[in-house]
Order: structure tokens, then sequence, then C-alpha cells
């Protein structure tokens, strides 16, 4: 069967930044950026996300498009006879439906507070009562599983249609309406009387703060943040690697990639602190920042119902738009392994994604008293400790060692492709770099998360 293309170079793009936005570019940055002294965190951020996020995201490009296969055949295409270096592509799978089992339920969140918020259920709402929809949806497991299952069946109806007709063609208009929507947010939250003291917290590097974090602790965190923020490791970018031509030299494409993804981080934080400070609320992290912090602000802002609508609106094409991605990673590898057609690969995955997704569902309900890492924790948590602090880190290892190694692919058979067409190239300056100090951060960030985990 002849391997599926995109339709076009921006298709790519956007489906590949699609992927790496997601709830925790909106949550997470803004907050890590205050938390670390503002501007001085964003340039330890970007620096970072140059040395390490974009050497690996070519890797996972040019494994994907040298192959022309899913992340779970990849390696048997490329790899010497008699390496297991194939056994990793296995891996990713587990890694991508591990990833799906809770971001459906979050995209799910997603569209109950949209609906919360259109339908005026704030409208009059004290700060208790905001806060408290919360909980009360947490606690509802009829709700929750409601919407994600909605998430599930439209994503995979939506992936079932075709690469081009289906996934690329939603994609372009969700992700270019986000980018619109998040500019008009901004430029709303910056217009709000008050506003200029939270750009002024943002913007402007805090030296004081900084010291009171420690440099280190900074500079660690920017790397983090860095580095999970892209998604690596679990083959979500070799996979359209796979659909794309000989065209372009994939280090620029990786570039424009981390620029979107970078871009949509920054711009949450325009929207974020500047209303926090105009409304003197503290910026808190994680979900009470979207689920309870904002719609407080939009419940006391002119328009507030309309400005929170188009927020959920945002938070939900983003969620929806990593979703889609990583279907399609799940699809492709099905299809690969079983040889069934996309309708009947999608009909499969409907019922065994949702089944698999319940766990975190009933975790916050029905399952509450399991608590993997101590009170307060959940299977939500679990799962996300799988993802973030294994899967990804091991996985972008890998994906380094077999693009540079002789045992692998091997780094000359690796430069050749990630090079081949027009656009910034691989030069073979950076061949050390990422053949041994790399994969050194790769483990320092892996032995981090563990630590901070199991021993914080």
């Amino acid at each position: 069967m002849q391997r599926e293309r995109l339709g076009s170079r921006l298709g790519f793009i956007l489906l590949s930044a699609g992927c790496a936005i997601g709830v925790g570019n909106v949550w997470k940055f803004p907050w890590m950026v205050g938390q670390y002294g503002g501007g001085a965190f964003v340039l330890f951020y970007v620096i970072f996300l140059l040395i390490l996020g974009l050497p690996i995201m070519t890797m996972e490009f040019a494994v994907g498009r040298a192959s022309q296969k899913s992340p779970v055949r990849a390696y048997q295409v490329l790899e010497k006879p008699g390496s297991r270096w194939h056994i990793h592509g296995y891996l990713a799978v587990i890694g991508n439906y591990l990833l799906m089992m809770f971001y459906t339920t979050v995209c799910g969140w997603m569209l109950h507070y949209f609906y919360l918020t259109a339908a005026g259920r704030f409208v009059g709402a004290t700060t208790e009562q905001v806060g408290a929809a919360f909980g009360e949806m947490l606690s509802r497991p009829g709700v929750m599983a409601g919407c994600m299952i909605a998430v599930v069946v439209i994503g995979f109806l939506i992936n079932s249609f075709g690469l081009q007709g289906g996934l690329e063609r939603v994609t372009k208009v969700m992700m270019i309406a986000l980018l619109a929507i998040m500019v008009v947010l901004a430029v709303n939250s910056i217009m709000t009387e008050g506003s200029g003291e939270g750009l002024r917290f943002y913007l402007i590097p805090d030296l004081g703060r900084m010291q009171e974090c420690g440099i280190a602790n900074v500079i660690v965190a920017a790397m983090n943040q860095a580095f999970f923020t892209l998604s690596l490791g679990i083959g979500a970018m070799a996979i359209f690697g796979s659909y794309i031509g000989k065209g372009r030299a994939l280090m620029g494409e990786a570039v424009n990639v981390a620029v979107l993804d970078t871009f949509v981080a920054f711009t949450a934080g325009l929207i974020i602190f500047p209303a926090c400070f105009a409304f003197n609320v503290s910026p808190d992290s994680g979900p009470n920042l979207i689920f309870v912090t904002l719609p407080n602000i939009f419940n006391h802002m002119a328009g507030g119902r309309l400005w929170g609508s188009l927020f959920f609106v945002f938070m939900a094409f983003a969620a929806f738009s990593t979703v889609l991605a990583v279907f399609e990673n799940i699809m492709s590898c099905c299809m690969d392994l079983t040889g069934w057609s996309r309708k009947k690969t999608a009909a499969i995955n409907i019922v065994l994604m949702i089944l698999l997704s319940m766990p975190c569902v009933l975790g916050f309900n029905v399952w509450s008293g399991f608590q993997p890492f101590g009170p307060g924790s959940n299977v939500l948590d679990l799962e996300d400790f799988l993802v973030s602090n294994l899967w990804l880190p091991l996985g972008s290892l890998v994906y380094l060692l077999f693009c540079t190694s002789r045992y692998g692919w091997g780094w000359k058979n690796f430069q050749n492709e990630a090079n081949d067409g027009g656009g910034i190239k691989v030069r073979d300056g950076i061949r050390f770099y990422v053949s041994y100090i790399l994969p050194l951060i790769v483990l320092v960030i892996f032995v981090l998360g563990i630590k901070d985990k199991f021993f914080a």
C-alpha cells in the first residue's frame, strides 16, 4: 500500500506544532516564568530549546522520513540485521497509549468548561462557587466519562477520513483559529486597566527572584521545560516525518515547530499575567490556574462570558491538536502491524481508548482511594509520571543513540537524510555534542525527574 502524504508543508508544520502544543504550555510555562525570574527564565528556556529539543526533534523527523513507516516499524527498516533497536518501536506505541489514557480526560475538562462558561453558569457566581465547580466536576464520573468519550470518538472519527481529508484539513483550521484566538485574548488582557504590573512581572528579568530560587534551580527548571514541551521520545514527531517528501532539510522544519510552540507558551503568559495582576489575583500553577483563577477573573471582567468562552475554546483546541496528532500515531502503528483499514483501526481504537481512559476518570472519584504517590495523588499522576519521567527521556535517549552510534543507523545516514532538501543543515561540528554530551544531559534530566518524585 502506498504511503499517504501530507498535502502541504504548512500542514506538516501545523500538525507537528499541534502535537507539541498542549495544556502544559498554558498552565505551566507562564507560572514557571513568573516563579523563576521572568525574562531571564525565558532566555534560558530558549537556549535549552535550541540545544536540547531541536537535535532530537530533527532525529525523530529523519527516522520517520527515511523509513517511510510508523514508529513501530521504522527501526526495522533502518537498523542493521540482528539489532534490537526495534524493541523501542513497540515501547513508543505503548507510550502513545499511556499519554492518551489521561490526556483525553484533560481535553474533556476543557470541553466541559467551555460549555459551563458559554452557558453562563459562572455569571453572578461567587468566588467560592466558581472554585467549587472544578471539584464538583471531578466528583461526577458520568460527566467526566461523557466528555472523555466525546473527545475519543470525535478524534478517531476525524482521523478515519484520511491524512489529508481528515487530520490535516481539521488541524489546519483549528491551529490557525487557536493562534488567532490567542492574539485576541492577549491584546484584550494587555489593554485591561492595571495590566502593566503583570507585564513587568512577566517580561522584565528579576535577578532578585532568581537568586532566591537559586541560579542552578532556574537553569534546571528551564532545561526541564524545554525538554518536555516538545513531547519527544515516543515517535510523536517521527510519524509526521514519514508523511513528507524530501523538499526541505529537517533541522529548519524543527526550528519552525519550536518557534510556534514557544509562541503559544509565551502568548499564554501575555493572557494570564496582565489579567491576574489587573484583578489582584495570584497566578496559581496547575489546574487551579485554568479552572479556578481564570474563571473568577473572567467573571469580573467586562464581557467576561465572551472572553472566558474564547479562552476555553483556545484551551480545547490546544488539547485537541495533541489528541489528533497522537491518535494518528496510534492508528498508523496499528495499521502497520495489522494491515487493517483506517476505518477499522479507528473503530477498534475508539473502544480500546475509552476502556483505557476510564481509570483516569475514576481515579478522581470512585477510585480516589488509590493514591500511588501518597495522599493527594491519583491515577492521572501515575500515568503522567510514566510518560513524562520514563518514556519521554528514555525514548529520546534511544533516538539519540540510534542516530549517532555505528551500532544503530549511524551519524552519516542520519545527516544525509536530515540535510536532504533546502534549508538549515546539520553540520559535522555538532556531532561530538549530540553523540556524547546531549545523551548525558538527557540522562541527567531522567535522574532528576526520578529524584524529584521519590526523594524530594
